[in-house]
């Protein structure tokens, strides 16, 4: 959601913050967040796993980076060559949003995937994942709209929002390797 907020920001220069250029980055949002459901729904079938997982993140937070460095030159091609601001913005919107969210959209459904250990309890685990994840995303909405956009640059944030990204991957994947590794040691243990 805090990418999605900044999209206004970023746009506004070049397409300004009318109702049809919110609409375009909405439209992008929910568009590529659906595919990024059935991707990481598709994605979670086949050996799921936390290093797999990790991985999401990873790539997740690589694809936001171009938002950082392209943006501004992204739109101006875009600019230039749409006169009618509507669909220039869809243009811009799409160019600069698509790919990173529908992998940011992979999360949730294997986040499920990952948690759900009895298949009885799907249903309460989904609940209570997308009940912290909405509850996030509106934290997430408030904090970058009050504080965040009054004392840092887009850029900085979003870079900020990459670096986490990256992060949490490689905290899921260290996670999993340990895990394993001590699993693999305790066996060793138990053999002898």
């Amino acid at each position: 959601m805090g990418i999605e907020l900044l999209g206004g920001r970023i746009l506004a220069p070049f397409f300004g913050s009318s109702v049809h250029i919110w609409g375009s980055i909405i439209t992008v949002f929910m568009l590529s967040l659906s595919f990024g459901y059935l991707l990481g729904g598709k994605l979670s079938t086949k050996n799921a796993s936390l290093t797999r997982y990790g991985c999401i993140f990873l790539f997740a937070g690589i694809m936001v980076l171009p938002i950082v460095a392209w943006s501004v030159n992204i739109m101006e091609v875009i600019f230039i060559n749409i006169e009618d601001s509507r669909y220039g913005s869809l243009a811009a919107s799409m160019a600069l949003f698509f790919i990173p969210t529908i992998i940011l959209g992979m999360i949730s459904p294997y986040s499920v995937r990952l948690l759900v250990t009895d298949k009885d309890k799907s249903g309460q685990v989904a609940g209570v994942l997308y009940f912290v994840s909405t509850l996030g995303s509106a934290l997430g909405t408030i904090i970058t709209s009050f504080y965040f956009v009054l004392f840092f640059e887009v850029n900085s944030i979003i870079f900020t929002f990459s670096i986490a990204l990256i992060l949490l991957g490689i905290i899921a994947i260290s996670f999993d390797r340990l895990s394993k590794t001590h699993k693999e040691s305790y066996s060793g243990v138990v053999h002898e």
